[in-house]
């Protein structure tokens, strides 16, 4: 599979961020992360960047930080996850049927990537989608994952609106699900409660089982 090295330069900015997070905090992960969960799993979640704190420090996508806690405790709940979520990579939480990515692999500034930044990091999306056998629903966590997942797979924007619990049909036969991201700004605002995030996690089961 195509993966980012350790010490990927493709994007200055953010390499350069990496390396003064290294000089930080070098007890810490501070490398692209890389996917979790198996490639033969029907179900994937495209999130959009490693949080600084989170899975930039822990090595594992929504491992560390709020986001996270959210993401894993509705997994564990629709039993698309087993054992127990504690924050930390060698928890020995396994995801089942489900594998989770980043539309950037590289923790941004601000947890902003330049749309360079994603464009730099598609083929490692589509390297992602073209490596999952299974594959058949893809649950974008956000507006820009939902725009990364669009383009990898060659479609136009114009066709396929983001919105929250919005569902579309690919040309490629994926199912596309949106939600808004589980981060704790959206949830702090009421623009993400929980029951909503389950709600979609709701849809999901119902269609791959």
């Amino acid at each position: 599979m195509l993966q980012p090295s350790e010490n990927c330069d493709l994007c200055p900015r953010l390499k350069a961020f990496r390396e003064d997070n290294r000089e930080a905090f070098s007890d810490k992960f501070n490398a692209p992360v890389p996917s979790f969960g198996s490639q033969d799993a029907e179900f994937l979640i495209v999130g959009l960047a490693p949080g600084l704190k989170g899975a930039n420090f822990t090595g594992r996508p929504f491992t560390g930080d709020y986001a996270g806690d959210l993401l894993y405790k509705t997994l564990l709940k629709f039993g698309f996850a087993k054992g127990t979520y504690m924050g930390h990579a060698a928890d020995g939480l396994e995801l089942v049927n489900c594998r989770i990515t980043n539309a950037v692999r590289c923790v941004p500034p601000e947890n902003k990537p330049l749309g360079d930044e994603i464009k730099q990091c598609q083929p490692f999306l589509k390297n992602e989608l073209e490596s999952m056998p299974q594959l058949k629903l893809v649950l974008s966590l956000g507006k820009i994952s939902h725009d990364a997942v669009v383009r990898t797979c060659g479609e136009k924007l114009s066709s396929y609106k983001f919105g929250h619990s919005a569902v579309h049909i690919l040309e490629n036969g994926l199912t596309l699900i949106d939600s808004y991201h589980c981060s704790r700004y959206n949830t702090n605002t009421g623009r993400l409660t929980e029951q909503m995030f389950f709600d979609v996690f709701e849809l999901i089961r119902q269609k791959i089982i």
